[in-house]
């Protein structure tokens, strides 16, 4: 009876977690307290001993000392201080009138907008509440379907979450220790792939149903200068050669051009004179505040993940997935599609440092390329800010769209994009190369 509680633990433990956290208590908070409570339950049954808990401290040093993750708050800087220079703006209202003359010019001038962003900052929040801000009124306004406006609008925003330079990425990379560099270029294939669906996507809803986007008026007589083209496309590919740029040619770490992509904004809005005192200290809260959270977050999972281990919760679920006697292929879908799900209800940071490290260990016991699987996961964890109910790109729209926008509306409109990821994720899994190649290329 006692080695029936005891092998069954951790999955208790598993699913205390799911539930408390959709109580909508802090995640840091539960992390540890969920930890705690099985830690004691633990050390009363004679499984797990409160001793056990004494290289937390080094572990959690570690965290401070971890040279890759300094690359976190650098990138949420440098995305923060973008934000605030009109780069955006002069983005959208270039690519607008270089498109005036085809339908959906507006459309089309959203996704390379939000995906020359996501190369630039790599934060959802900021892309979408910018090109929502600049654009959807005027897509409204325009006669657009509100529905199309809205799925490309935060579905282009959420491109920064695969495309280079992108916090997920980095915090993929230190969770399954997967060098952040070749996480960078291996992303590169399939973040285009995914633009390239979305544009596909575009083109085919305006030509079947040319009532969705009507042709531009406020654009159809604006004629545009190569000088204008320059001025708005110049600032953010610098920013882009500057960061990936520095790592695809040797010259930087993924951190360090993180420090360089962090003071070529900043030089940016000053040369922009978009930046006060006032705003250099607001950003820098700002960026200290989230910074705060991703490390609490990271500190009491590393605290869930000690307990876990301590009651055998890692051996007893590779066992179990071993013992199924499954195609390994097949278990990595139930896996993928656990994570899909989760991802309905869960942040990106708590499937990233609670799910991996419990199911990373089986993808390496199978023998996949971790490169290969991490993008796998970074491209279904995209998928988590775009599915309701807790899809955050949809929150950061609907906080900023117009009164006739809907929360349903919004969400009808997400569909196609959430089946384009998808289909995307199946394209990469099918070909691997797609992810591999690149970097076997610019490493080698």
């Amino acid at each position: 009876m006692m080695s029936l509680i005891a092998s069954s633990l951790p999955f208790l433990m598993f699913a205390m977690l799911l539930i408390v956290l959709l109580s909508g208590f802090p995640v840091a908070f539960v992390l540890s307290g969920t930890a705690l409570m099985f830690a004691l339950i633990g050390h009363w049954l004679d499984i797990f001993y409160l001793s056990d808990l004494g290289f937390l401290p080094s572990r959690i040093w570690g965290i401070m000392t971890n040279f890759t993750l300094v690359a976190v708050p650098l990138f949420i800087f440098m995305g923060l201080t973008l934000e605030r220079s009109g780069i955006a703006a002069n983005l959208l209202r270039t690519i607008s009138a270089l498109f005036r003359r085809q339908r959906g010019s507006l459309a089309i001038a959203a996704l390379f907008v939000g995906a020359l962003l996501a190369a630039s900052t790599g934060i959802v929040g900021a892309t979408v509440v910018t090109m929502g801000v600049i654009t959807l009124p005027t897509m409204l306004k325009e006669g657009y379907d509100q529905r199309l406006a809205c799925g490309t609008i935060a579905a282009s925003g959420t491109l920064g979450q695969i495309i280079p330079p992108s916090i997920v990425l980095v915090i993929l990379g230190d969770m399954m220790n997967v060098d952040v560099g070749d996480l960078f270029v291996g992303a590169l294939l399939p973040g285009t792939l995914l633009i390239f669906f979305y544009f596909l996507y575009i083109k085919w809803k305006v030509v079947k149903y040319p009532e969705s986007a009507p042709m531009s008026t406020t654009l159809s007589g604006q004629d545009i200068s190569l000088v204008q083209v320059s001025q708005s496309l110049l600032p953010p590919l610098l920013l882009i050669l500057l960061v990936l740029g520095s790592i695809l040619f040797g010259l930087a770490s993924p951190t360090e051009a993180a420090s360089c992509g962090a003071m070529g904004a900043l030089m940016m809005t000053v040369g922009k004179k978009k930046l006060s005192l006032t705003e250099l200290l607001m950003i820098s809260k700002e960026t200290a505040k989230i910074t705060s959270m991703v490390f609490l977050i990271l500190i009491g999972a590393q605290f869930f993940g000690v307990v876990f281990r301590g009651l055998g919760g890692d051996e007893l679920l590779i066992e179990f997935i071993m013992s199924l006697s499954l195609d390994r292929s097949f278990i990595l879908f139930i896996l993928m599609a656990i994570t899909f799900i989760l991802g309905f209800y869960l942040d990106f940071l708590e499937i990233c440092f609670i799910i991996i490290p419990i199911i990373s260990p089986i993808f390496t016991a199978m023998g996949f390329n971790p490169l290969w699987v991490a993008i796998l996961f970074a491209l279904n964890l995209q998928t988590s800010f775009l599915t309701p109910p807790f899809g955050f790109a949809l929150f950061y729209l609907k906080g900023i769209a117009p009164d006739p926008v809907t929360t349903a509306t919004i969400y009808r409109g997400i569909i196609p994009f959430v089946i384009i990821q998808l289909v995307a994720m199946g394209a990469v899994a099918y070909f691997p190369a797609l992810v591999t190649w690149l970097p076997s290329v610019v490493f080698r």
